[in-house]
């Protein structure tokens, strides 16, 4: 028996079915153990499977349907590619450190956006137009929304198996899907598109391309519409581009005015900042009072510190585990940024070693002295919280560049102030957590504003 016959392999998934390839990737787990390889593939197979998925009819829509469902289902409870849902859950938490409550959530979460998919991509459609030239409604003239393109390219994220829910409604949409998936957690990615091909999607409709850094743009490049998620140099990398959307930092950020009890919200400000393990660009990043933090501060810093240090493949983890020389770095990372504020939390340091090689990165609270303090701009991921005053001369000018802000007050203009900012994607108001998105919300944008457009049509 080989060395690495008993590590997952990984295949590429292309036009000619699965794809072994001689350019394989080592993924080792957080105890920097070997534990699955991973087949990158060449510029050229990208380009001969881009032009296969271009050639590619969608499927007839209650078929799409019916498969997307179907696959829906598997992924949360069959065995897909020779993992059960719960191998896979093992696989998933011990490679990217993420806690076991993460990889429930994804899997509780994906039947329901599944079964819901296309009508979920309904809700975006504008009320002038319909989605077939063929409806009555065209004789007298109408609009029709149509596909932008054919091919939709997805470089998808590591942070939680969650986010795979938003890109499949292109599915719905009659897209062909090209995924390339993060080597820090390439298994939801594989596990969803051996879950879409079992289903009925053909290797002509959805595939898998690993690739490394210098072959990643051929992804984006043989696409019509590409999705891309990253860090701030990703998005200012696309910012520019009309055929493809970044996804950046969320920035989300939970505001309490005085009108409110804080001490009612705090179940909710403490979720937001922990659920998911913290990882989410949907988790909260700063909290804003209006007048003296330092009561809520405390208060969050004693719920946050009683959460468990665990391996993450425990049932009762919660929190994220990394190799302790990554968390070590991420520790000093956090120390230095946090020169100068006041600590209520990880003062002293958030890594708790579990004695293998591995470490628990505990939650971090710490205050600061401006609405505008650059801290408020530092998301981590792990549950790390920026806890700022704010006052209304501040006004919203500390809330931008969020993609959830939950602001709990009675003041309707500075509600108004907040819709009508620009880089505010999503306004809650009341007691609710950041980290709220069931199927058919807009998470930043309908996705759907992306892929389609709307055609005139009169016959």
């Amino acid at each position: 028996m080989s060395a690495t016959s008993h590590l997952v392999r990984l295949d590429a998934l292309g036009p000619s079915g699965a794809y072994r390839s001689r350019n394989v990737q080592t993924v080792n787990d957080i105890h920097g153990a070997p534990y699955a390889e991973l087949s990158l593939v060449p510029p050229l197979f990208v380009a001969r499977t881009m032009a296969a998925l271009r050639k590619a009819d969608p499927l007839p829509l209650e078929q799409r349907l019916d498969a997307i469902a179907a696959a829906g289902r598997a992924f949360a409870t069959g065995t897909v590619g020779g993992l059960s849902a719960e191998e896979y859950q093992h696989a998933v938490c011990r490679v990217s450190g993420l806690p076991w409550v993460t990889t429930e959530m994804a899997l509780e979460f994906t039947a329901q956006y599944t079964e819901r998919a296309y009508l979920s991509s309904q809700l975006a459609r504008p009320a002038g137009a319909v989605n077939d030239w063929r409806d009555p409604r065209t004789r007298h003239g109408s609009g029709v929304w149509a596909r932008r393109g054919h091919v939709f390219a997805v470089h998808a994220p590591g942070n939680t198996p969650s986010a795979h829910t938003l890109w499949l409604q292109s599915l719905a949409l009659g897209y062909r899907v090209a995924l390339r998936p993060s080597s820090r957690e390439p298994f939801s990615p594989h596990r969803w598109i051996t879950a879409l091909r079992d289903a009925g999607f053909g290797p002509d409709q959805v595939a898998l391309l690993p690739t490394d850094h210098a072959t990643a743009d051929e992804v984006v490049r043989g696409a019509d519409l590409a999705m891309v998620y990253g860090d701030d140099e990703v998005v200012r990398k696309y910012a520019s581009s009309a055929t493809v959307l970044p996804q950046g930092p969320g920035r989300s950020k939970f505001l309490l005015t005085k009108d409110a009890d804080w001490t009612s919200y705090l179940d909710t400000v403490v979720s937001s900042v922990s659920a998911h393990g913290g990882a989410a660009c949907i988790n909260t990043t700063t909290v804003y009072v209006e007048g003296d933090p330092a009561p809520l501060a405390r208060a969050l810093a004693e719920r946050l510190a009683a959460l468990p240090s665990l391996p993450p493949q425990d049932p009762k983890a919660v929190l994220p585990v990394k190799p302790l020389a990554e968390a070590r770095g991420i520790e000093r990372f956090l120390l230095a940024k946090a020169a100068g504020t006041t600590p209520w939390l990880g003062g002293d340091g958030i890594v708790d070693d579990l004695g293998d090689g591995t470490a628990v990165l505990r939650p971090a609270v710490h205050q600061v002295a401006r609405p505008d303090a650059p801290q408020t701009r530092i998301e981590q991921r792990f549950p790390c919280v920026w806890v700022a005053p704010w006052s209304p001369e501040a006004g919203v000018a500390p809330l931008r560049d969020t993609v959830v802000l939950t602001a709990v007050t009675d003041d309707e203009a500075l509600v108004d102030r907040l819709f009508a900012e620009p880089s505010i994607a999503n306004v809650y108001l009341g007691d609710h957590p950041t980290y709220w998105l069931p199927p058919g919300i807009p998470h930043d944008d309908y996705l759907e504003s992306f892929l389609m457009r709307t055609k005139a049509c009169i016959r």
